[in-house]
């Protein structure tokens, strides 16, 4: 009887510690994973789309625009406060989109080639420390605003079925839920953050190239291009994360695994649909490459841009990538690439900084705009170049 009774005593002690643990779970209490439910049940706040969106047909006979790039806007206050850096960014944004509003070449877009927040997985990071700066951009700047997802936003795998996506890519997806095409539209591959519209005279294709292996995803990629009614569309822009070539630490002397299918699968698919330039991120920091490659149409360049000084920490210089397999694979194409703008090695002379590319018919200008130190910042002897062979 004593040993029984002593048996239900300890059955009822075990019994008010689960549901002690259980209810500060429930309230977020710290403790064995109450606060990895309280950070679950944060939902991410969709950016504000802009008052005027971006009209397709309505817009077909505009040859004169402008839009703006730029990417890698992660900062050291994810999560905690505004992205102070990035916030130098916008205003900067801002003042041109208001200066250029009444001239030929209004800013009509906003193109970001990803690492928004430090950690995508975390909601905090998007709703404390981006979000608010973008819904600047789409409510007083009254611009549409495309973001491709970098690994910081939705994890380094490199397989769309990686679990540790899933969480990441929810919370893209959910930022980005009023200002891409929805699933299901012609213009998104459903499930993916890969997507594409048409303004004016250009065509503009936004992609995961962190997963840049998947068949899915580049099965749709070709399919988009090989549809574009060329009569219409002369321009064709492309912006993902990960850039072809690059000099910093992700790239140089180090070939990390979406760079090797970017050069692999892409490159020749730009090549076969001419497509007029690439921009991406991953670096941050501001290079510039120009590619001529020949088919049966003759001789045409494509610009590849790479503008990640967004606000995330500089990087500098570490080395030339060896291109020698490329180069071999693409000698039916006579491939002649040219580093035209090299990074600094110092990082101090790397600023923070974005693109303003304008449109004029075929004729694609660039002008590269820096902030806080970097004002007056010229990779070309100035701050513009055409984005063409004169």
């Amino acid at each position: 009887m004593i040993r029984g009774r002593m048996a239900v005593a300890a059955m009822s002690w075990i019994g008010l510690v689960a549901a002690m643990a259980a209810g500060l779970m429930a309230w977020g209490i710290p403790g064995q994973g109450g606060v990895a439910q309280a950070q679950e049940a944060e939902r991410v706040t969709p950016i504000k789309a802009p008052g005027t969106p971006l009209d397709e047909a309505a817009s077909a006979g505009v040859k004169k625009f402008s839009f703006i790039a730029y990417g890698d806007t992660r900062g050291r206050r994810d999560g905690t406060a505004i992205q102070y850096e990035h916030s130098l960014i916008v205003d900067s944004m801002l003042a041109q989109i208001k200066k250029l509003q009444s001239t030929e070449y209004p800013v009509r877009f906003v193109l970001q080639s990803g690492d928004a927040v430090q950690h995508g997985q975390n909601a905090k990071e998007w709703n404390v420390s981006f979000t608010p700066l973008i819904d600047r951009l789409t409510t007083e700047g009254n611009v549409p605003y495309f973001l491709a997802p970098g690994n910081h936003d939705v994890s380094s795998a490199t397989t769309a079925d990686a679990p540790q996506r899933g969480p990441a890519l929810k919370n893209y997806l959910d930022a980005v839920s009023e200002l891409i095409p929805r699933d299901g539209s012609a213009h998104r591959l459903s499930g993916y953050p890969t997507y594409s519209f048409g303004y004016g005279n250009t065509f503009v294709l936004g992609f995961d190239a962190d997963i840049a292996g998947d068949e899915k995803q580049f099965a749709w990629v070709k399919a988009q291009l090989a549809g574009v009614d060329r009569g219409r569309y002369i321009n064709i822009i492309v912006f993902c994360h990960q850039a072809p070539f690059s000099s910093g630490p992700h790239g140089g002397a180090k070939v990390e695994e979406p760079t090797v299918e970017l050069r692999n699968k892409y490159m020749p698919l730009f090549h076969a649909n001419h497509v007029r330039a690439v921009f991406s991120g991953h670096e941050h920091l501001f290079e510039h490459w120009v590619e001529h490659y020949t088919d049966a149409s003759g001789v045409h360049r494509m610009d590849l841009v790479v503008s990640g000084g967004g606000g995330a920490p500089i990087y500098g210089y570490t080395g030339e990538p060896n291109l020698d397999e490329y180069l071999k694979a693409n000698e039916a194409s006579k491939v002649k690439l040219e580093h035209l703008v090299k990074p600094a090695v110092e990082l101090g002379l790397n600023p923070y900084h974005y693109l303003i590319v304008k449109v004029d018919g075929e004729k694609l200008e660039m002008q590269v705009e820096a902030v806080d130190w970097g004002r007056g910042f010229q990779p070309y002897r100035t701050n513009q170049v055409v984005l063409g062979d004169e």
